[in-house]
């Protein structure tokens, strides 16, 4: 498997535990940036990772920004990304479960190193369910065949 990640500064802080978990997975990253504390914009790295998700050169993508916010919505412009904002481990799991999320935000500011670890572990270990679930997906498939042109 491979993982887009990419963070701005505020993000920087949870970025190594977000590796650990990946590497300790065996799982190949495409570290997108930022590497320091730097002030950067977020839009930047949301897009290189949505960009490579999208295209199939990663199969997933992390981003982290302050908060998991603004790095989610720029990422959630690129066609075919269906990006969520988690906090805790229930919205890291429904995220995969019930959207079949294709990246996770998540924010150095608001999220410790040790939960943004977890999190990661539990949206990289949960499956999509499918079933009812399939049909909502297909639908906001059917709003970005709408707008997205």
């Amino acid at each position: 498997m491979k993982i887009a990640l990419g963070c701005d500064h505020g993000g920087i802080t949870i970025k190594p535990a977000v590796e650990k978990v990946l590497k300790e997975n065996g799982i190949e990253i495409i570290d997108f940036g930022c590497f320091d504390s730097s002030s950067v914009d977020y839009p930047d790295y949301a897009l290189k990772v949505a960009e490579a998700v999208s295209q199939g050169k990663a199969d997933k993508g992390i981003v982290l920004c302050g908060t998991g916010i603004g790095i989610s919505i720029a990422a959630n412009k690129v066609k075919g990304i269906r990006a969520a904002v988690c906090h805790d481990l229930f919205t890291a799991q429904m995220c995969a479960q019930h959207n079949d999320a294709n990246i996770i935000a998540m924010g150095g500011r608001v999220v410790s190193e040790e939960l943004a670890e977890e999190m990661t572990k539990v949206w990289l270990n949960t499956p999509f369910e499918g079933g009812r679930h399939t049909g909502r997906v297909g639908k906001i498939t059917a709003i970005e065949n709408k707008y997205f042109k």
